[in-house]
């Protein structure tokens, strides 16, 4: 078993944006240009709203990433 944060294959970056501590705050600036990017490109500008937090910001950008088949 691998203890070592730095090198196990299992990531908290993967974490549910549910259960983050920061969720409820508003979206960062990053979150706001790439979500309205993203909203852009899939043609669904209802995706984009300026008052999201950050988890839910987080879960449109997932979603829009799988409508546009980006990783």
């Amino acid at each position: 078993m691998n203890d070592n944060p730095k090198t196990a294959t299992s990531s908290n970056t993967q974490k549910d944006p549910d259960d983050w501590v920061s969720g409820d705050e508003p979206m960062t600036g990053a979150q706001r240009s790439y979500l309205k990017t993203l909203s852009e490109q899939a043609h669904k500008p209802d995706a984009y709203a300026e008052d999201l937090t950050k988890a839910e910001a987080s879960k449109r950008i997932d979603e829009l990433k799988q409508s546009l088949d980006l990783k």
